[in-house]
């Protein structure tokens, strides 16, 4: 239960007279559990904030700001440039670490307010009672993140209310945190972006069990269904609902009521960002177009008859677009009513009506099966009206507007990846619309080109009309968000990932702002792929992992097993099904090192920092989402990698290599302290191109942990990328090899000539820990 206080002015009985007392009473944890619970379960704020201090003692801040002042009070604007401060005290860096704590309190407000939506409908629908089950007997440790944080082991839908009790309290204590007057340590403000990463994690756990738990949607199952994805899987001759967000019951109740109706053939049900995710792993037969950066060519493409958003990253002009292609729109989240009228208890013929004659361009419908049924209803009705009418416009339009262009360069300035427009339009003009189609492939549907334009010229759609054979020839398979990683799994890859045989696991997550399009999200997951690492993908990354054939037209998730195994290429799902990938980790520690995970955090975090060869790579991170989602993963010790786009999160957390007294760790066996080189060099790191990525990633899978078989095979891959995409021998080689049995045999000559000219020095290879407490503990 939450934490009471009871104030009693005065008690009087017939043994005496008590005044003023008061009874502080936390969280009760009655469980039969053999595990011992650990010693920070529910943490405050402030719990786990020596760990982090370790963290960031090691991956200090680097500030790169995106604005000189603040704005936040009235006292502003206040310049903070150099060493000034603020009317309220603040510096610049503390004013930077306050911004990334608000976007972080932001993105997990996001993923916490999802799941209560989400475990208070499927309560109401399915009953408090309801078990958890992500796995049957093959997942016993079932929500790890949550264990692991909250110390409890819930077992039904109602057990899942506490702990997102705890969740909106400690968001609350957060937020706080930001107010002017509070907090002035930038690295205390980054402590506590830390906690909301965390419980970020925790709030997207609960999202997932729960859903899975009540719908069905694939429990740990390596061989979950391909499905379709791609702007040409969707049938155009049919009525078509296209349902854009996170939040999938009205996608699913759109299901119901057509296969109530035996009509799920006759009318597609496709999607676009994670709700696209959990409808086809609800229903294989639901088809994915693209990730959230395609909304705009979606919309416009005259593909949708009925368009359904409810929450998270969806474009605020939906409705604008809506209305351009006579596309009645459903909102269906209290969080994006998009100023409709509300009609929740309105007849939904009547509605049906009203949306098909034109008389509103959109409704808000908070009811999830009065969505499926308007759904359903209109798109039947509107389909034949509407005739896919689109805004895209023929290819004279496309030249006759080119010709209106000035080549004033403002759509390029505009521009996110600085695409060569202006080029592009000129050759339009000229009746050449190849350029513009070469831009498609790395165009991420901003449209700030468009509204950059003086002459108004709907630049993103001449670019979608110039590759409109491309766009309905894309079609490619993704495999259905698996969930869970079985427990016997772990227990397979568990020994080989801590000694290093497995090179790492590698994580593709986060939003789709690339800054050379998806297309590299499948080549690096590939290359790592064949490499035998374990590559794994969640959200709109997922997507653009299978979005590549082969010479014999196959994707990557047609070429690589669904394993969590060397060599593999799983999807876990949508944006909330992140905390698979952490608990993966998480379960390394607990199934095959037997550590105690309940309450355990700080002892758990330390493994996986030491041992675990973990890297997240979000190379579209665009949301506040994205921003928590990899804070979550700092405070468990995994190291992420961001593209280009992610410099404007403000600041990196980077290791320095050239200081050696920031790598020594205790060895567990002796208690003394050993430099183990900078392994992982940083928690935070942003790469300019694919390249300079693949090899980072490849360098930040390293661990103190590592064996000489292990370090030996990780060096291998690092140097072999980065002599392949950078021509050279990396300078850093001599940080990483410990002894000379670290070297790869193929190498050993060229190596070792190195290490003698950097004055190289042999140091043994611990039992690592940063946690004293755990000096002669270790044993795995």
């Amino acid at each position: 239960m939450k934490k009471t206080r009871i104030r009693i002015d005065e008690l009087k009985s017939d043994f005496a007279t008590i005044k003023g007392l008061e009874l502080s009473v936390g969280r009760v944890i009655e469980e039969e559990w053999e595990e011992p619970i650990g010693p920070t379960p529910f943490p405050s704020i402030t719990d786990l904030r020596e760990w982090d201090l370790k963290l960031l003692k090691r991956y200090k801040p680097f500030y790169m700001p995106f604005c000189d002042v603040c704005c936040l009070c009235t006292f502003g604007k206040c310049d903070l440039t150099g060493d000034k401060r603020g009317a309220c005290g603040l510096n610049m860096p503390a004013q930077q670490s306050r911004i990334v704590l608000l976007a972080c309190c932001i993105g997990a407000a996001t993923h916490i307010g999802h799941a209560r939506h989400l475990v208070d409908h499927l309560i109401e629908k399915f009953g408090r009672r309801t078990p958890i089950n992500v796995g049957g007997t093959n997942v016993e440790v079932e929500a790890p993140v949550t264990r692991l944080v909250c110390g409890i082991r819930p077992r039904t839908l109602g057990d899942l209310e506490e702990v997102l009790d705890y969740l909106e309290e400690q968001l609350t204590h957060l937020l706080s945190v930001t107010h002017t007057g509070q907090e002035g340590s930038n690295i205390d403000f980054e402590s506590k972006v830390f906690h909301a990463g965390m419980i970020d994690q925790v709030g997207m756990e609960i999202a997932d069990i729960a859903q899975i738990s009540a719908y069905g949607f694939p429990r740990a199952d390596p061989d979950a269904p391909l499905v379709e994805l791609g702007f040409g899987v969707v049938d155009r001759e049919k009525p078509v609902i296209m349902v854009i967000g996170h939040n999938v019951p009205p996608a699913i109740e759109i299901v119901d009521y057509l296969n109530d109706l035996g009509l799920l053939g006759e009318v597609e049900v496709v999607g676009l960002c994670c709700t696209a995710h959990d409808v086809t792993r609800y229903n294989p037969k639901a088809k994915i177009v693209g990730p959230i950066s395609w909304q705009l060519r979606a919309i416009r493409s005259g593909i949708p008859d009925v368009i359904v958003v409810d929450e998270q990253c969806i474009r605020a002009d939906a409705l604008v677009e809506a209305q351009k292609i006579h596309a009645p729109l459903i909102a269906a989240s209290e969080k994006n009513c998009l100023g409709l009228e509300n009609r929740t208890d309105d007849d939904p013929d009547k509605i049906v009506d009203d949306l098909v004659n034109g008389k509103v361009p959109g409704v808000l419908i908070l009811d999830p099966e009065k969505v499926g049924e308007v759904a359903v209803k209109v798109a039947l009705k509107v389909a034949p009206k509407r005739k896919k009418f689109k805004v895209i416009p023929d290819v004279s339009e496309v030249i006759e507007g080119s010709k209106r262009c000035r080549q004033c360069n403002e759509c390029r300035r505009a521009c996110p990846n600085d695409l060569p427009i202006p080029a592009a339009i000129k050759a339009a003009a000229g009746g050449n619309l190849d350029k513009l189609n070469e831009l498609y492939d790395d165009c991420i549907g901003c449209a700030r080109c468009e509204h950059a334009c003086p002459e108004n010229l709907p630049i993103h759609s001449f670019i979608v009309k110039a590759a409109e054979k491309k766009m309905k020839e894309e079609t490619f398979k993704v495999r259905a968000g698996r969930g869970a990683i079985q427990d016997i799994e772990i227990r397979k890859v568990g020994g080989p990932i801590v000694l290093g045989e497995i090179p790492g696991i590698i994580a593709f997550v986060g939003c789709a702002n690339y800054p050379k399009g998806g297309r590299e999200i499948a080549e690096m997951a590939m290359e790592f792929a064949k490499r035998r690492y374990i590559v794994v993908t969640s959200g709109c990354a997922a997507m653009s992992a299978g979005m590549y054939k082969n010479e014999e037209g196959k994707t990557p998730y047609e070429m690589f097993p669904g394993d969590f195994d060397a060599g593999c290429l799983l999807n876990v799902g949508s944006c909330v099904s992140n905390p698979h990938i952490a608990g993966a980790a998480i379960k390394i520690a607990s199934i095959f090192a037997r550590r105690n995970l309940r309450g355990n955090y700080e002892e758990i975090a330390d493994y996986v920092l030491n041992r675990v060869g973990a890297v997240g790579v979000a190379w579209g991170a665009m949301s506040q989402k994205a921003a928590s989602i990899a804070s979550g993963f700092w405070r468990l010790g995994v190291p992420v990698v961001v593209g280009p786009h992610g410099l404007k999160y403000r600041r990196m957390l980077l290791g320095r290599a050239d200081r050696e007294e920031d790598w020594y760790v205790y060895d567990a066996r002796t208690g003394k302290k050993v430099y183990v080189g900078p392994t992982p060099e940083h928690l935070f790191y942003a790469a300019e191109t694919k390249e300079e990525a693949m090899v980072m990633i490849a360098k930040l899978c390293m661990r103190p942990n590592d064996t000489t078989k292990g370090r030996a095979i990780k060096l291998t891959h690092y140097i072999d990328l980065h002599k392949r995409l950078y021509g050279t021998m990396p300078e850093d080689i001599h940080l990483f090899v410990r002894t000379l049995a670290d070297l790869p045999v193929t190498m050993k000559d060229e190596i070792t000539k190195i290490l003698k000219e950097k004055g190289w020095k042999e140091t043994v290879i611990p039992d690592p820990t940063l946690l004293p407490r755990l000096i002669r503990k270790s044993e795995a």
